[in-house]
């Protein structure tokens, strides 16, 4: 340092600065954050005088590990290291690391603080709490419980759950206070549950403090979120709280605006990952400090920690996105029925069609139907019209032409009224190229993927992307292709040329379209991705059933069912013009059931199906996958309950190199089997108990292969 910066050491600090910098290091100096303590062994530091053993879940994720492990509280952290709180513990230490009577060492781990012991029932020595992250409790005793029930029936691990359940801290959310809580509202007006035969009942309980349990089959229509949030409405009045999870959020922002007409701002809070980390924190924690009652979001939202709940809702429970992607993969049906059993809260599970599972509730006289009358059915839904192989072999039109006459006539005539809503069930140009001679499959020559066109007259690789610029039949030696599946890009091009004046639309995964005008158009959109259309859609055509329909899986006739009438709910009732066109063979049951109207007889008549052959949901099932030597291996240590039915092992369809690996998928280049263990009814928790000891006891031995369990599977085949 220069004689200029500091003359001699004993002068006063500050002399010859300025009074504004003083003033402004100072304040800064205020401003400033203290260091984050880094976290201690506690060498020697005195243990809390009450209650000086924590019970600490480690967050480690396997399975022979999900167990609680006990913990010595410092003094300093006494009044901190309360039940819920976040902490930071040191694991992995062995016997030979102990000093003063305390275990030292291992590496640092986060955890939750389950709850304070006056003594350990652990015979050695406990190490000593590393870190409180913060004095925040976000585990409670009932979350703790529920995620301990779903980890038991999905044979996982509790902090698998939790990683689930309790949303990553953000410390600027939790430094902001959460408003006080409002006073209940008054109790809503039945308005359209009157459509349905018990609506107003189930508000009058639900207002009452009671908790009935229904399963709803909502009519078509865009009323659906109003009526659930009038069913949040009736709950909030009698002073309890409520809970709603939807599909995606498109469906929870249609949700949370129809709450927000209803009640106002700040009575609900919206839980979407699209909120980001802090907003998303900040309102779990209003949730959880009990200043928000009622909670509208996604999958994720079925463990938020809602106070006095008193009714949990579900839409659309048949929708891929409702089952967690991540271990050990719950579905969001299943947990909420759960809560309504732990909490003793009323239960609504809803939608436009009807699962099997929904079926089954009520047929048990768990829950009671929520429906309309047909007479209402009838003035609601549109005109369901089919063209089936029959009729495309008798029309010429159908035969040069991707769409039958009678499509093109609804098209043609919708289009005078209004939007026509075209649902494709493949994206992409066309995904799937034929020879045009001999009708075989074209493939790649390099990895045998499946050959598409990309709408530029460039043949590209599936799966390794590869340009394909010479391609010939290896059967026949023909240069000529054809389309054997048209994707929703080539359809919007041909509806384009034939209807040059009127806007094309498409949504699809690249782009999701939220809503449309009520002006003329043609919006082309994959199943799933549908607009809302202001006003109602003039008509509507549900192209290549057959895609959905030949599906090998056992709930191809019910999702196609679910996505037929999901797409038709958009359109204007009958009796204003609405008009629904399904090319699919009419003589199939999903199509008897559209043409109809009648998801709940569909529903009832595959759960008898299903209980005849002894499948999921009457039973309960789970799916083995790994290696031929790991599986056989895994099946010969499990001690199955009596009753357990073993089917298979069949091998497992291998990974397409150059495609995202689906869960549960096996790892590129090997070969698995599957097999698939069922149980009758009331034994599936023996089963789970059975698997989770088994593969508990595989990891702790370690250095053997994988093997991978899942309870309850959606794709069995």
């Amino acid at each position: 340092m220069s004689s200029e910066d500091g003359q001699g050491g004993g002068g006063a600090a500050g002399e010859g600065t300025p009074p504004e910098q003083l003033a402004l290091i100072r304040e800064s100096v205020r401003k400033a954050k203290e260091p984050r303590a880094k976290p201690r062994t506690w060498r020697g530091a005195a243990l809390a005088g009450h209650l000086p053993v924590a019970r600490v879940l480690v967050d480690k994720g396997v399975l022979h590990l999900d167990r609680y492990f006990d913990y010595a509280v410092p003094a300093e952290l006494d009044a901190d290291a309360q039940p819920g709180v976040r902490v930071r513990v040191r694991f992995g230490a062995g016997r030979g690391r102990v000093r003063e009577g305390r275990r030292e060492g291992g590496g640092l781990i986060d955890g939750f603080l389950v709850e304070r012991l006056a003594a350990s029932d652990y015979s050695g020595p406990l190490a000593a709490l590393a870190q409180v992250v913060s004095p925040e409790p976000v585990l409670s005793p009932e979350l703790l419980g529920l995620t301990r029930a779903v980890a038991d029936r999905y044979a996982g691990s509790l902090a698998d759950v939790l990683q689930l359940a309790v949303p990553p801290r953000n410390a600027r959310a939790e430094q902001r206070p959460s408003p006080a809580p409002l006073p209940p509202p008054p109790p809503p007006e039945p308005g359209s549950w009157a459509r349905y035969e018990r609506g107003s009942v189930f508000l009058e309980s639900l207002a009452s403090g009671g908790a009935p349990r229904a399963v709803w089959n909502a009519l078509p229509g865009p009323e659906w979120s109003e009526e659930l949030a009038r069913a949040v409405a009736a709950t909030l009045s009698s002073g309890r709280g409520a809970l709603v999870v939807l599909p995606d959020g498109r469906a929870a922002a249609r949700a949370d605006a129809a709450l927000t007409a209803l009640l106002g701002e700040g009575r609900h809070a919206l839980l979407t990952a699209d909120a980001g980390p802090e907003k998303r924190y900040r309102e779990w924690l209003a949730v959880r400090r009990g200043a928000v009652r009622a909670v509208v979001g996604t999958r994720a939202a079925m463990f938020a920690p809602v106070r006095d709940l008193g009714l949990v809702a579900l839409w659309d429970d048949g929708d891929d996105s409702h089952s967690e992607q991540h271990a050990p993969q719950p579905h969001a049906r299943e947990v909420l029925l759960l809560r309504a059993a732990q909490d003793g809260c009323g239960f609504l599970m809803g939608g436009w069609s009807c699962t099997v599972e929904g079926a089954q509730l009520v047929e048990s006289g768990w829950a009671r139907p929520l429906v309309a009358a047909r007479e209402q059915v009838r003035r609601a839904a549109p005109l369901v019209r089919t063209v089936g192989d029959h009729d495309l072999a008798r029309d010429e039109a159908a035969r040069a032409a991707r769409l039958p006459t009678l499509a093109w006539q609804t098209v043609r005539d919708g289009l005078r009224q209004g939007p026509v809503l075209v649902q494709v069930p493949r994206r992409g140009y066309v995904p799937r190229l034929a020879c045009e001679q001999c009708r075989a499959a074209a493939r790649c020559r390099h990895c045998a993927g499946p050959l598409e066109a990309q709408g530029d007259d460039v043949l590209r690789c599936g799966w390794c992307g590869r340009e394909e610029g010479a391609w010939h039949c290896p059967e026949c030696g023909s240069f000529r292709l054809r389309a054997q599946v048209v994707g929703a890009r080539r359809t919007a091009e041909e509806l384009g040329r034939a209807f040059p004046a009127v806007p094309v639309r498409t949504s699809g995964r690249e782009h999701v379209l939220d809503t449309v005008p009520g002006a003329p158009a043609l919006v082309v959109s994959t199943p799933g991705a549908e607009p809302v259309a202001e006003g109602g859609y003039a008509a509507a055509l549900l192209l290549d059933g057959w895609a959905m329909l030949g599906r090998p899986d056992l709930r191809a006739g019910e999702d196609a069912l679910r996505r037929w009438i999901a797409a038709g709910a958009l359109v204007r009732p009958q009796e204003k013009g609405g008009t629904v066109v399904v090319v699919a063979e009419p003589t199939l049951r999903p199509v008897q059931a559209l043409v109809r109207w009648d998801p709940v007889g569909h529903a009832l008549r595959e759960l008898a199906e299903r209980a005849e052959l002894g499948f999921p949901p009457v039973s309960r099932m789970a799916a083995v996958s790994g290696t031929a030597e790991a599986l056989a291996a895994f099946l010969g240590a499990v001690e199955m309950p009596p009753e357990a039915e073993v089917l298979g092992p069949v091998p497992v369809p291998a990974a397409s190199p150059g495609r995202p690996r689906r869960p549960g998928a096996p790892p590129p280049g090997e070969q698995w089997e599957r097999a698939l263990i069922r149980v009758p009814p009331g034994r599936g928790a023996a089963l789970a108990g059975a698997l989770k000891a088994a593969q508990a006891a595989r990891m702790a031995r370690g250095g053997e292969e994988a093997v991978r369990v899942r309870i309850d599977p959606a794709d069995i085949g």
